[in-house]
């Protein structure tokens, strides 16, 4: 019986299938608290919608926090990218919805590589010094052509249009990960950076590939998060931050189960679980407080979890 179950703890399946068996029991739990208000398919799905927008930002993340690093620039990234789509439909139509958040998300990203490795400084302060810049920005591009996005462009909003674009960067981080010296090296060096740098792997150049990445994959995020609100408001005075942490939760899914072969599917059923999770609470009328007190609580339990996994690796 004991070979038998660890057998089944090393499959690589057991970490999906776990995930699997905790999204259940959340949703059965918060189904017979509030039996008319969660839970329905119709719910399931639309909690689903927002769990693919956040995956998609927390399979960016990922490449950072492999390596023990973190970007917390991202709120303000998906904000700027956001309302420069909007800022150009005007003169590029539907190419401003699609293509606009990409390459800023990916010009800030490149940014935010360079800036990293020639301050020489941890990845946190960067990064959020770098945020109140991008705050800064934003706040002048909502005067281009307001912060509402029309009606005729928001197909990325809803099914299918959102799945279609989820499941794309869903795909991308996949393949980078698995048949790309990118995945192979930002792995690496996330287990033992010296190593890595004694076996020829030029740190430098990939932790920039990685925060590129990352911005990339945020501007991807900022399509179904832009399509799915409508519209968005500059942030200022740090507030962009509080958009760090759903993203930032789905990839410490990833991060905590990544030993199974399988990070990308652990970033989307976490972000699944999350949005569960706020939801049910949504349900039972819990102050919005209490919300805040659980996400707190999650995080730190995810992290608490990942950073066993990675054996006291500490943040760059």
């Amino acid at each position: 019986m004991r070979a038998a179950l660890k057998k089944l703890r090393q499959s690589r399946y057991y970490g999906v299938g776990l995930l699997l068996l905790i999204a259940i029991a959340i949703w059965a739990v918060f189904k017979l608290l509030t039996p008319s208000n969660f839970g329905d398919p119709e719910k399931l799905v639309s909690y689903l919608q927002t769990a693919l927008i956040y995956a998609v930002g927390g399979c960016g993340l990922y490449f950072i926090c492999v390596m023990g690093l973190f970007d917390f620039s991202i709120g303000a990234m998906m904000i700027l990218a956001e309302l420069a789509a909007i800022a150009f439909i005007p003169w590029l139509g539907y190419v401003s919805v699609v293509v606009v958040p990409v390459l800023v998300g990916l010009l800030l990203g490149i940014f935010n590589g360079v800036a990293y490795i020639k301050m020489r400084i941890p990845s946190i302060i960067v990064t959020t010094g770098l945020s109140l810049l991008y705050e800064a920005a934003s706040v002048w591009m909502a005067n281009v052509n307001g912060t509402r996005l029309p009606a005729s462009h928001n197909a990325f909003g809803s099914y299918p249009w959102n799945l279609v674009v989820a499941l794309a960067a869903f795909c991308l981080c996949g393949f980078l990960l698995k048949y790309t010296k990118v995945g192979t090296y930002t792995n690496a060096i996330g287990a033992n950076e010296l190593v890595a740098k004694n076996m020829g792997v030029d740190v430098d150049r990939y932790k920039a590939i990685a925060f590129a990445l990352c911005g990339l994959f945020v501007g991807i995020m900022s399509i179904l998060y832009l399509g799915y609100g409508t519209a968005q408001t500059p942030q200022t005075g740090m507030l962009s931050q509080s958009l760090n942490f759903k993203p930032l939760m789905g990839t410490f899914f990833g991060l905590a189960f990544r030993k199974y072969g399988h990070p990308v599917v652990s970033i989307v059923i976490g972000e699944y679980i999350v949005s569960m999770i706020f939801a049910g609470f949504v349900a039972m009328g819990v102050p919005t407080t209490i919300n805040n007190i659980v996400t707190g609580v999650t995080l730190l339990a995810i992290v608490t979890l990942t950073t066993k996994r990675f054996n006291g690796a500490v943040v760059k």
